[in-house]
């Protein structure tokens, strides 16, 4: 066995096939069997929750919604919207829609107009 054969060897044999077409580089599945980017649903029971919040944002005030059954794409869609529907700024951070100011009533008559269980959390 030569130099370069027994190094390739050592490497695991296979260096290069075209049978299955390209492979995924982090799960080593074909691109069409590979789950990695795929969006996974955050688990809850699906009821969207929207509070107040002013605790470590300077006395500002702050609308949250967690809890929307949503992933990826469609959770960003969502967020945008409402952002709209309010006319003012926010964010999406971990699956939770930050919305600028107070507008708990407001965003819980959008949401069930969407289809979505939505209920007022804290206080």
């Amino acid at each position: 066995m030569n130099k370069k054969a027994s190094s390739l060897a050592a490497l695991g044999g296979l260096v290069y096939s075209t049978d299955a077409g390209r492979h995924c580089p982090d799960c080593g599945q074909p691109k069409g069997a590979c789950i990695c980017g795929q969006p996974v649903l955050p688990e809850g029971d699906g009821i969207a929750r929207v509070r107040r919040e002013t605790k470590g944002r300077g006395g500002k005030a702050v609308t949250t919604i967690s809890g929307v059954p949503l992933a990826g794409d469609q959770l960003k869609e969502l967020a945008t919207a409402l952002k709209k529907r309010c006319g003012t700024g926010g964010a999406l951070k971990d699956g939770v829609i930050e919305i600028q100011g107070e507008h708990v009533e407001l965003l819980i008559a959008e949401l069930t107009r969407r289809g979505f269980k939505a209920k007022k959390s804290g206080g």
